[in-house]
């Protein structure tokens, strides 16, 4: 057995479908496609691929490894606004499709039972280190954004029945990227958070609001790629180290 000994430093996000177990086999697999139109949505308008991501898949979410050189300030920014957004449209067709379904049903079969179509989503974000594994992603980051994205706080989030998305970022995401000035969201928009997990602690910040429509600050302009690591709109950018020992970039 041949151990690899590289580790890397790479932004991870962790996403999941809240209430996935309670659905239907039909349902499940409509909110997986659902979730994949989301995620592809936030993923071009922040101006990344989806195809260059390594993903963990699970039936009821992922953890996905973005490449090297993804703008740390655009996945805290404009990915989590055009998730949000997308996010928002893909419930606006939901519940269209339960009012045509309900204005087409036959009164003498009864009153048809329609639960709450939305789609209610948690997502988590961090950076940090970690190598590749057989089963995916080994080390202490994959480990921080699961708990994170696990969560009660993050979970009580969505007891607001307002609310479809559930964000949280890691204490070191908000410190060395929320905090710069450089995302699309204020450090005004979280709330710190103190998470206890099998005997360890966990500190992040939840969003607790977004900005109104139009007053966010998009970090990226035009249609360049975030993964490409340009300065988007001409603007300085963030940037996060890449490489931590061996071979520094390579995973996989």
């Amino acid at each position: 057995m041949k151990l690899e000994e590289d580790l890397v430093y790479r932004l991870l996000l962790a996403v999941d479908i809240q209430g996935y177990s309670r659905l239907t086999a039909r349902d499940q697999l409509a909110a997986q496609h659902d979730l994949a139109a989301v995620l592809d949505r936030a993923a071009d308008a922040a101006g990344m691929r989806r195809a260059d991501w390594s993903e963990q898949v699970g039936g009821d979410g992922e953890l996905a490894m973005l490449p090297a050189g993804t703008a740390p300030a655009v996945v805290a920014g404009d990915f989590v606004l055009g998730f949000e957004a997308a996010l928002r449209e893909v419930n606006a067709a939901r519940a269209a499709a339960v009012r045509d379904a309900v204005e087409r049903h036959d009164p003498a079969r009864g009153v048809p039972a329609f639960g709450d179509p939305r789609l209610r989503v948690r997502l988590a974000l961090h950076h940090g280190t970690l190598t590749a594994g057989p089963f995916g992603p080994a080390g202490d980051a994959p480990v921080v954004v699961q708990r994170l994205l696990d969560s009660a706080p993050l979970r009580r989030l969505l007891d607001d029945p307002r609310r479809d998305l559930a964000v949280v970022v890691s204490d070191a995401m908000f410190a060395d990227v929320v905090r710069s000035g450089f995302c699309s969201l204020p450090e005004s928009a979280f709330q710190p958070v103190r998470v206890t997990a099998k005997g360890a602690v966990f500190r992040g910040h939840l969003l607790t609001r977004l900005p109104e429509a139009g007053r966010a600050r998009p970090v990226r302009e035009g249609r360049r790629r975030a993964s490409e690591g340009g300065p988007p709109g001409g603007s300085p950018q963030l940037t996060l180290l890449t490489g931590v020992g061996g071979r520094g970039d390579g995973f996989g």
